[in-house]
């Protein structure tokens, strides 16, 4: 979908992706944080928690990913232009299984001439349940511009 195809209050679903041990083992690598909560089972076992948790920034890349397996925008979407009033409602375990339902808040056109769509994006777990959510922008090709993929 190019930014003249997009209508504000547009919905899409995208997911799901079930949690596993090396995701969270994984980011954890690749983050630095070896937080016991995310790694350790006998630690986090004993934590409020009652189990290992991801961490919270993953969401938000999870989120990230799955908003790129949308193949609505697989041609046209540019960049992401930032992240805001993200909110960790629930924690996240290994076994969940999350989709990702994104709503079009907004939509504009920068001084340049980019079009940048503004996103509601919320993380959500299989009882339909808030793990995360918040909102980001994203620069999206407009019709007659060369996108990404072109």
């Amino acid at each position: 979908m190019y930014f003249e195809d997009v209508e504000v209050g547009a919905r899409f679903t995208a997911g799901p992706r079930t949690i596993a041990e090396q995701d969270l083992l994984q980011f954890a690598q690749i983050s630095g944080d070896h937080h016991p909560v995310h790694v350790d089972a006998a630690w986090a076992a004993r934590s409020p928690f009652g189990q290992r948790i991801a961490h919270g920034p993953m969401g938000i890349a999870l989120a990230i990913g799955l908003f790129g397996q949308l193949q609505d925008f697989k041609d046209t979407a540019i960049a992401m232009t930032d992240v805001s009033d993200w909110q960790f409602r629930a924690p996240i375990h290994i076994g969940d299984t999350l989709t990702l339902e994104v709503t079009v808040t907004g939509k504009r056109i920068t001084r340049s001439g980019r079009g940048v769509i503004e996103r509601g994006l919320r993380l959500l777990k299989a009882d339909g349940s808030v793990a995360q959510e918040g909102r980001s922008g994203m620069v999206i090709a407009r019709r007659g511009e060369q996108g990404p993929a072109a």
